[in-house]
């Protein structure tokens, strides 16, 4: 993905503030890949997980202290050493917001404990255009089958783009392995129109985000099952889930934009 769309990741992870909470969509583990856990825990094996679209690596290390290798890959070189510089830091300790319910979470999956035992292994981090064909299939080579987390990049992706990410995480996950994705529904569009529309303006982590000329939720909900079928892969579980952001609403309560998930893989793997 060279160009335009690099260059507006890139300028805004060097731009973007250091504090915990103050990008958009850079929620706690506990808000974010501790909700999915349960969801695709089931479907992931021994493989290597790649936390595809990593940013600053916040889910990326979550995911380390429940398996034994975690790769976090991004297009942004910022982004990238953000990780490494924080990659020593563990996630905090879970902690929910004040008035805050947990919101429904649809489709199968029982709860999926911590695993001390595998606990403290720190992830590693690499610069990677996942739209590369060549840089992922070079991934694959050294890590073999994967398990592959993809948390809200297609949405934001350019069109002509997504298709090959499909594939690359397709190439990823090999004959064995599975794909849990995540993207904002179309219905998060109000939301998101909402917050645009407050009186004193967006939230300052949301302004950043179309200041950097970065074009959110514009993706249909059904195109999502289909990039991954045109891909060789099978949609072996679905569902719907709460996407964490760190904006509040008027009342103070944290806000999600409603999201779907998916599985994939081969069915025979």
């Amino acid at each position: 993905m060279p160009g335009q769309y690099a260059d507006a990741w890139e300028s805004f992870w060097r731009d973007a503030p250091k504090e915990a909470g103050t990008v958009f969509w850079d929620a706690a583990p506990e808000r974010t890949a501790g909700r999915h856990l349960p969801l695709f825990g089931p479907h992931f094996g021994g493989r290597p997980v790649v936390d595809l679209g990593c940013g600053n690596g916040t889910q990326t290390r979550f995911l380390a202290r429940r398996y034994p290798r975690v790769v976090g890959v991004d297009l942004s070189e910022a982004a990238i050493g953000r990780a490494r510089e924080t990659v020593a830091a563990p996630p905090g300790p879970a902690a929910a917001a004040p008035g805050a319910a947990t919101p429904a979470v649809t489709g199968p999956g029982p709860e999926v404990p911590d695993r001390p035992e595998q606990a403290n292994h720190a992830p590693d981090f690499r610069a990677l255009d996942a739209a590369d064909p060549g840089a992922v299939r070079a991934l694959r080579e050294e890590l073999g089958e994967c398990d592959v987390y993809l948390r809200g990049v297609l949405h934001q992706c350019p069109p002509h783009d997504r298709p090959r990410i499909a594939a690359s995480v397709a190439t990823l996950v090999g004959e064995r392995g599975r794909a849990f994705v995540v993207e904002p529904a179309e219905a998060g569009g109000a939301t998101l129109a909402s917050l645009m529309g407050r009186p004193g303006g967006p939230p300052p982590s949301l302004a950043a985000v179309f200041a950097h000329g970065i074009r959110p939720m514009e993706m249909p909900d059904a195109s999502v099952p289909e990039f991954f079928r045109e891909a060789g892969l099978e949609v072996l579980d679905d569902g719907t889930a709460p996407l964490a952001l760190t904006v509040a609403g008027e009342d103070g309560t944290p806000l999600d934009l409603p999201s779907t998930w998916l599985v994939a893989g081969r069915a025979d793997g």
